[in-house]
């Protein structure tokens, strides 16, 4: 049987993945390299997993196997620790060919960097690891039906010498292609934890029940616990982030915002190559291709430059953030930092959405046919910039900016 079919089997079964050997990349060149040849062999079917919701596990064998998993983890640890800004060009190209595909792993980066912030040195060098190994992490955070996001109804009590959790999670991007699960639930103090439970754990279930419209390839679904045993050595306290000024947010918006310019790229790469190749010019236009329609000249005109734009801020977010995580971090350094990814999150955003939408205006109504799935873009850019709203980065920007008010610490700012 194959690696890939034995993937799906495993999964199936609710035990973890195959484990695969995964490459030391050595320099931030070698990142960048790796995810261009990750990102060519996406972009071959990635219009056809969509339509059919095929899981990505090939891919994501490929993003093992490359050593992009790892190359976030310290140097003290083994890891590459390439700059923000290469981090984030990283899940650009790959979301770039296939967001969803750059979705997967992009709550593993806010992990470990929360590992790198609070976990004890057992626990980093245990968990590093597993990942510089080849291991992949994933979340079990959000849940349905709470108050809000952070708002959490698992629990996690104390059983003997190890603990106990129960609960159900949603919206567990990556779970399903994970060994490890980072569950968040609430400890027998009310404080928030995060517990690493390995795949195949019994009582641990991952459900591939995601129907969104958009981003349909992430596997985004339920997990479930069930009295599920896990050693007390594998759980970080952290609630403790909130005790220091940190720049947790800033790490997991800063991929939130590259998945979005990967979203805005390829949707742009796919209208220039439509109005060119596929359609016709408006009767009006007086021309014998659209490529020459002065009106489509000058749209295109404007998106290129809010790509340009939108490039920019991200990569100047990448090296605030590159400038604080050099030094200890104050109130006014982590707030710098969410600022600054904030406006690059913002443009990004709102870049994904004109982007995929300019696409069928610019290229007619041929382009509407399913056979060529070109909607996908603007479903993927809807869905995944659901994950913040927008209106709230402007008040804090504003507000930052008018009134010298810090932003708020949590994981969407």
């Amino acid at each position: 049987m194959s690696n890939l079919a034995d993937a799906h089997l495993q999964s199936d079964l609710d035990v973890a993945p195959l484990l695969l050997e995964a490459h030391h990349l050595r320099t931030d060149n070698d990142a960048l390299q790796a995810a261009h040849e990750l990102a060519s062999a996406a972009r071959e079917q990635a219009g056809k997993r969509d339509q059919q919701r095929k899981l990505p596990w090939s891919l994501i064998e490929q993003f093992t196997r490359s050593g992009l998993g790892s190359i976030s983890i310290p140097r003290e640890f083994g890891g590459l620790q390439v700059s923000f800004v290469t981090l984030a060009e990283v899940f650009a190209i790959i979301s770039a060919a296939d967001p969803a595909l750059g979705q997967i792993p992009q709550n593993q980066v806010g992990i470990l960097n929360l590992i790198a912030s609070t976990a004890t040195q057992t626990q980093k060098e245990q968990l590093f690891s597993h990942v510089l190994k080849g291991w992949r992490i994933a979340n079990a955070g959000p849940e349905r039906g709470s108050k809000n996001t952070l708002d959490l109804k698992a629990r996690i009590t104390a059983d003997g010498d190890d603990f106990v959790i129960n609960g159900q999670k949603f919206y567990s991007t990556g779970s399903l292609f994970a060994h490890w699960i980072a569950v968040k639930a609430l400890n027998d103090d009310g404080k928030q934890v995060m517990a690493f439970v390995r795949r195949g754990t019994p009582g641990l279930r991952v459900v591939d029940d995601w129907s969104g419209f958009g981003q349909r390839t992430t596997a985004s679904g339920t997990v479930l616990l069930n009295n599920v045993r896990v050693d007390a050595e594998l759980i970080i306290d952290n609630w403790r982030l909130n005790e220091t000024p940190n720049i947790q947010g800033a790490v997991s918006q800063l991929i939130q915002a590259a998945i979005d310019l990967g979203i805005a790229r390829g949707a742009i790469d796919d209208t220039l190559s439509f109005v060119r190749e596929r359609s016709r010019p408006w009767i009006d236009a007086n021309v014998e291709r659209n490529s020459d329609d002065p009106y489509v000249i000058a749209d295109i005109g404007r998106l290129k430059i809010e790509l340009h734009a939108a490039q920019a801020l991200l990569h100047k977010a990448g090296r605030v953030l590159d400038q604080v995580s050099a030094a200890p971090i104050d109130a006014q350094a982590a707030a710098r930092a969410s600022i600054a990814v904030a406006e690059a999150k913002v443009l990004s955003t709102e870049l994904s959405l004109l982007a995929s939408e300019k696409l069928f205006e610019l290229s007619g109504s041929r382009a509407s046919l399913a056979e060529f799935n070109l909607d996908r873009h603007w479903r993927n850019a809807r869905v995944h910039t659901l994950h913040d709203p927008v209106r709230w980065k402007y008040h804090a920007i504003g507000a930052y900016r008018l009134n010298g008010t810090l932003p708020a610490r949590h994981s969407w700012i």
